[in-house]
């Protein structure tokens, strides 16, 4: 009799997949975005995978400098570029 796991067992927490993310280096802070400046956005560069070298926008949740690596779920989509304003711009 064979040991089969039965299917309608919850996996254990060990064997979730998750997908692969992709490392990018902070290279520059742009500035502040969302509606009450709680995002950061940054240029990153990839450092691995099929966009290596690819040098794109993000937008960043948190604390973050220049040096840190962010951990990418995707590389397809960049960030809209930050408008200039201020008062009396239109």
């Amino acid at each position: 009799m064979e040991n089969k796991p039965d299917p309608r067992k919850r996996p254990d927490k060990g064997s979730i997949n998750f997908s692969a993310a992709v490392p990018a280096k902070v290279e520059e802070i742009i500035g502040r975005t969302g509606t009450r400046g709680e995002a950061i956005q940054v240029r990153c560069k990839v450092l691995q995978g099929r966009d290596t070298n690819k040098i794109m926008r993000r937008n960043v949740l948190g604390p973050v400098q220049i040096g840190d690596v962010l951990m990418l779920r995707e590389t397809e989509f960049e960030a809209k570029q930050l408008k200039k304003a201020g008062r009396g711009s239109n």
